[in-house]
């Protein structure tokens, strides 16, 4: 068994660790589409062979320098051509692997993909030596894991960029890729280890010690840790907040019968989301469409009218359904009709100040096209009376869009304040959910049974052993890694 202490010393000599492992490939872009240009990159000991026998030249590639050149395969011992390609060659260790590595950019039709892959695969030839196959799902990260070119939170954080579908989603991802969680989880094990190393000497050499200094060395180690502890906590919480980013912010349009939701949701989304009709009732069913606003992952709902009265069993159920998502929502907007009174019913009015009074809630007046400002000052002023709790108030229209914009912003701000990421503030953190577990599990358990410990020197430094191996787990830098890279490997595509 591998040790990563070992992998990245070694990655930088001449022998990668990965050097008896198969030459392996893959179409590293979207597969199946035509495009303007199609890469595909081998990475091993047989890329400098791959690349000399698709070329047909045995000269000695230059590395890191771009060259376009003409891509053959043989049949009968006739070239034909396949493709001309801008190819790239990197030698170990300076590549993305850390091992000898070809990228080859081909235009982009499947028929030219499908030959220069077929090509490659007939270079192969086990009983020659040739150990040439293509690539499993995040293989190319694992060799750059094994030789040292990236610890595990960088490899997690390629694979949450890759997933990023808006702004805050690529920020918090880039905090993992450029190796900034690396370099807190590398200083929070080095204090660790460095009050572990004092306490192992108490333990082997207290006998000569002097009592009033075993005292003064073990409450200097409990100051230290209660200081890390707030900081893994202040950590911590932050990723929660930031994993509302990667999962979608949930905001449900609550508001009565022919309010004007569904109406709502299609400016919002710029589509025809949701069915839209004059007849109380439309919406049956609660209807999620993630969108981004503003750079946020936003989920919005809309939600069927909650009104007393009402006889339709599939309108009640509705009615519970949209009460539902109003306790799961991160964010409730209210959407008011102006031109029916009461404004607010007594279902909807009883749900935001009994139901749901924890909530964040905006009210959206729609419909201001149909009533003068005199009439909207009037239906405000009765909002403002009808909740305990006053919340934001904008005005809106779906039929010429006024007020949508200014209700855009205000969804943004909501969502700046929600998850801490205004213009001040910090980058957000995003970690993967088994970097999360390990840090409640093992770091932050470790590190509070080491403060909770009574005088037991021994057992002490045993809680924060096993603090400093949860560390080990989340970087991989520590024996019995196996165990993790299933988990962090599994969800990359092929290629990748």
């Amino acid at each position: 068994m591998l040790k990563t202490a070992s992998w990245s010393k070694r990655a930088y000599s001449s022998v990668p660790v990965t050097y008896f492992h198969p030459t392996i490939y893959a179409l590293s872009t979207s597969p199946g589409q035509k495009s303007a240009i199609a890469v595909v990159r081998v990475t091993g000991t047989h890329s400098k062979y791959i690349l000399q026998q698709l070329t047909g030249s045995q000269n000695e590639p230059v590395a890191r320098r771009a060259s376009l050149r003409n891509l053959y395969s043989a049949v009968r011992e006739k070239k034909i051509l396949l493709d001309s390609s801008l190819t790239l060659y990197f030698a170990n260790p300076r590549s993305f692997t850390g091992e000898d590595m070809l990228e080859l950019h081909l235009h982009g039709g499947r028929a030219v993909v499908k030959s220069v892959l077929k090509a490659i695969e007939e270079l192969g030839d086990r009983k020659n030596g040739l150990d040439i196959r293509y690539a499993q799902p995040g293989e190319f990260s694992q060799r750059a894991f094994q030789n040292g070119r990236m610890d595990l939170t960088q490899i997690e954080g390629v694979g949450e960029l890759i997933d990023a579908e808006t702004e805050t989603q690529r920020r918090s991802a880039t905090s993992g890729l450029t190796g900034q969680n690396k370099q807190v989880f590398d200083r929070w094990r080095s204090t660790i280890v460095s009050n572990i190393a004092q306490l192992t000497a108490l333990i082997d050499f207290g006998d000569d010690a002097e009592i009033e200094d075993i005292d003064h060395i073990v409450e200097a180690a409990r100051q230290e840790m209660h200081g890390l502890r707030e900081e893994m906590h202040r950590f911590v919480r932050k990723v929660d907040r930031s994993s509302i980013l990667q999962n979608g912010i949930k905001v449900a349009l609550l508001g009565s019968p022919n309010a004007g939701k569904s109406s709502l949701l299609n400016c919002i989304t710029n589509e025809d989301t949701s069915n839209v009709s004059n007849i109380p009732g439309t919406t049956r069913d609660a209807i999620d469409v993630p969108i981004d606003v503003k750079g946020y992952k936003v989920v919005l709902c809309d939600t069927a009218g909650i009104r007393h009265e009402s006889e339709d069993r599939i309108e009640l159920e509705g009615i519970k359904r949209a009460k539902a998502k109003a306790f799961q929502c991160d964010l409730a907007v209210l959407v008011v009709d102006p031109t029916k009174k009461p404004y607010i019913g007594p279902g909807l009015r009883e749900l935001v100040n009994t139901g749901i009074p924890h909530k964040n809630t905006i009210i959206a007046i729609n419909k201001m096209d149909l009533v003068d400002p005199q009439t909207i000052k009037e239906v405000v002023l009765d909002l403002q009376t009808s909740f305990e709790k006053q919340f934001a108030i904008t005005s809106v229209s779906c039929r010429d869009l006024r007020g949508i914009e200014e209700l855009v912003n205000h969804l943004s701000a909501f969502f700046e304040e929600f998850t801490g990421t205004t213009t001040q503030d910090s980058d957000p953190i995003a970690v993967s959910r088994r970097v999360q577990e390990i840090m409640v599990k093992d770091v932050l358990f470790g590190v509070d049974e080491f403060l909770a410990s009574s005088e037991d020197i021994v057992m002490a430094s045993e809680n924060l052993n096993y603090a400093a191996d949860g560390i080990g787990k989340i970087t991989g830098q520590s024996v019995g890694i196996e165990e993790v890279l299933g988990v962090v490997f599994s969800r990359f595509c092929v290629g990748k």
